[in-house]
């Protein structure tokens, strides 16, 4: 790869057609070929999941039982899901992932497990010598494998068709875990669903009620339980879609597996500690779960960290050939330069101009990423060609973003210290300093709108 890129009229505007491999026509897609009809065909398998899982779910749980369960169900969803956006906010993908995902792991993993953990839970009961030992052998065997293995589904799709918008750990955490958390939604709603029944036939009320407890447990004490465990699975696939392409397949297919494997393990941890004895839930908990949340927690802050770096170092080439601003580097690898510049764009601008700064954003992150990549050999066979996209997306939204990054640049700067100036020689008697240029609080032009042409 090159040092430097190319300055911003180093390419020629292409003709249309020009460059195009060969001289023949090109080929239309065949109907079954065409991204329409792969969405609709997601979406009408998601939509058949989910009323198949609200049928079963409502006939588990009975009517009352059901909407109970979905009201204290859905309480833990937003903070999940606020908490996986925030830790996605340096390059931010697409909704539609987060969409996809959290369908997938509501409705197509949420059936599947259902299904599978049902079918082999009756088979052992039917087949085993102790039928007594079937629902513990399917929680802790059976229900990691089936369900680890079906919301990891939902990631490795993305990985093989989603591939630019899955560069990394973060993306691969993100991803995980809004599955999983589609995927607790559903299963919280089928468990207090059925604790609200079970109350109903023995007259449970209060804080001694089952539904009390269940929610206690699953919402308040472990809502990141199903998230924690797929986080493993992505973080694997994180990895492998970090490796080098050169360093063939085998790397490729082994860290998805172990991450995988590292999931159903802590699945069948967590739900084989009621086998521990009468405290063995607390001491998975406190000994096993928490540190596990935290390891995790602060592995995830950290990639976050080292991207917004990664962003500061890589930029300032494009900064050289002019593709960016002097100060832009410096802005867009800190998030309060970001939402000072988004707000200076509104504020100044209007809503079209806060959006136009917040893609420059985007589209600049995912170019220092891309660079990053490609300087350690790591990036794909279209490393130009997404080069060039991207540049072509910041050249079409530089007067919107220059201003509001400039400012936001100054604004988040640090101090710089300077000396005190002396009225005259230094010598040894008393020191009159001498006046001091005062300087207003805000811009003497308050009426400056970098926006008003």
């Amino acid at each position: 790869m090159a040092t430097y890129p190319p300055y911003p009229n180093a390419f020629p505007h292409a003709q249309p057609g020009a460059g195009a491999p060969g001289s023949g026509t090109l080929r239309h897609p065949r109907w079954w070929e065409r991204k329409a009809v792969h969405a609709w065909a997601l979406v009408s398998l998601l939509t058949l999941s989910g009323l198949v899982i609200l049928a079963l779910v409502r006939e588990q749980t009975g009517t009352k039982g059901f909407l109970v369960g979905l009201c204290l169900a859905v309480l833990p969803v937003p903070l999940l899901i606020a908490a996986f956006r925030w830790l996605d906010r340096v390059a931010p993908g697409p909704w539609r992932n987060l969409l996809f995902s959290f369908a997938w792991g509501a409705c197509a993993a949420a059936l599947i497990a259902i299904v599978a953990n049902s079918f082999a839970t009756h088979w052992i009961a039917t087949n085993s010598a102790d039928p007594a030992n079937a629902d513990t052998l399917g929680a802790t065997v059976i229900a990691p494998i089936v369900e680890e293995s079906a919301k990891a589904c939902a990631v490795l799709l993305i990985f093989l068709f989603r591939r630019r918008d899955f560069t990394g750990i973060v993306d691969g955490v993100v991803i995980a875990g809004v599955t999983a958390t589609g995927f607790a939604f559903t299963e919280n709603i089928l468990y207090l669903g059925n604790a609200f029944g079970t109350d109903q036939l023995n007259s449970g009320t209060g804080i001694a009620s089952v539904t009390a407890a269940t929610f206690f447990v699953r919402i308040v004490m472990s809502p990141f339980a199903h998230p924690l465990f797929t986080v493993l699975t992505g973080i694997g696939f994180g990895v492998a879609a970090w490796t080098a392409p050169d360093r063939g397949p085998v790397r490729r297919v082994f860290l998805p597996l172990a991450g995988l494997l590292l999931a159903m393990g802590m699945h069948a941890t967590w739900n084989g500690s009621s086998a521990f004895g009468r405290f063995g839930f607390f001491g998975v908990y406190a000994l096993f779960m928490m540190p596990a949340f935290g390891l995790l927690t602060w592995l995830a802050i950290g990639t976050r960290q080292r991207e917004l770096r990664r962003v500061r170092s890589e930029l300032p080439a494009y900064a050289a050939a002019g593709w960016v601003g002097p100060a832009e580097p410096f802005a867009l690898g800190s998030m309060r330069a970001r939402r000072l510049a988004r707000e200076f764009a509104q504020h100044h601008g209007g809503k079209a101009t806060a959006k136009a700064v917040a893609q420059y954003q985007q589209y600049a992150t995912s170019l220092a990423l891309l660079r990053h990549r490609g300087r350690r050999g790591r990036a794909g066979a279209d490393y130009v060609v997404r080069e060039r996209e991207l540049l072509d997306e910041l050249w079409a939204r530089r007067h919107a973003a220059r201003p509001a990054l400039a400012y936001a640049s100054r604004a988040t700067a640090p101090p710089v210290w300077v000396p005190p100036m002396y009225a005259g020689p230094v010598h040894a008697g008393p020191v009159h300093a001498g006046p001091v240029a005062q300087f207003p609080a805000h811009s003497a032009h308050n009426a400056y709108n970098p926006y008003r042409y």
